[in-house]
């Protein structure tokens, strides 16, 4: 579908191809999810509108290349974003930790009690001490809410990899909590 649309907006420019503002690649799911796997990676509140053009960039890219479409857009998606937030932690050497950002954003979206925001920079101060990897698969799995199978596929990497690397990272975090008598 999206190859049809990248030729028909080549073909004919104005007639609902890709230049047309209402075939957007991503619905507004998808960006939710997209921008929620940006914010949890560790990208800042400015820089998610662009981590979210990446991606639909990157998917305009791949059909205008007239590779097929991914299967599960929404998981597609959802690793792209995952990679782009590690990109951006090298790039800026972690300028700013995790557990700040996040819980900024999270006083934004649903003021809480105090009880929620301590565990929320609990969390989020968890997930920044996690290697990239284990954050990764951690996000990927409950944020993005991808199966296990799902994120082997998308990442390419064994089920079995994905399960160890969840094991440890959840172990680590909930050490982290307790370490922090949060929980």
């Amino acid at each position: 579908m999206l190859r049809r649309k990248a030729r028909r907006g080549r073909e004919h420019p104005g007639d609902g191809g890709l230049d047309d503002p209402l075939d957007d690649p991503l619905d507004a799911a998808q960006e939710r999810r997209v921008r929620a796997v940006l914010a949890l990676g560790g990208v800042p509140q400015a820089d998610l509108p662009d981590g979210v053009q990446q991606v639909r960039l990157r998917l305009l890219e791949r059909a205008a290349s007239g590779r097929e479409a991914p299967r599960d857009v929404s998981a597609w998606a959802a690793v792209v974003a995952s990679n782009l937030a590690m990109d951006w932690h090298r790039a800026k050497r972690r300028q700013e930790r995790l557990g700040e950002r996040l819980a900024a954003l999270r006083q934004l979206e649903h003021p809480s009690g105090e009880e929620t925001s301590v565990l929320s920079l609990a969390v989020a101060r968890g997930l920044d001490e996690l290697p990239d990897a284990q954050r990764q698969v951690l996000v990927l799995r409950f944020f993005a809410d991808l199966p296990v199978r799902g994120i082997a596929e998308e990442l390419g990497i064994p089920e079995g990899t994905v399960k160890s690397r969840l094991h440890t990272a959840v172990r680590a975090l909930r050490a982290r909590l307790h370490e922090d008598e949060v929980v």
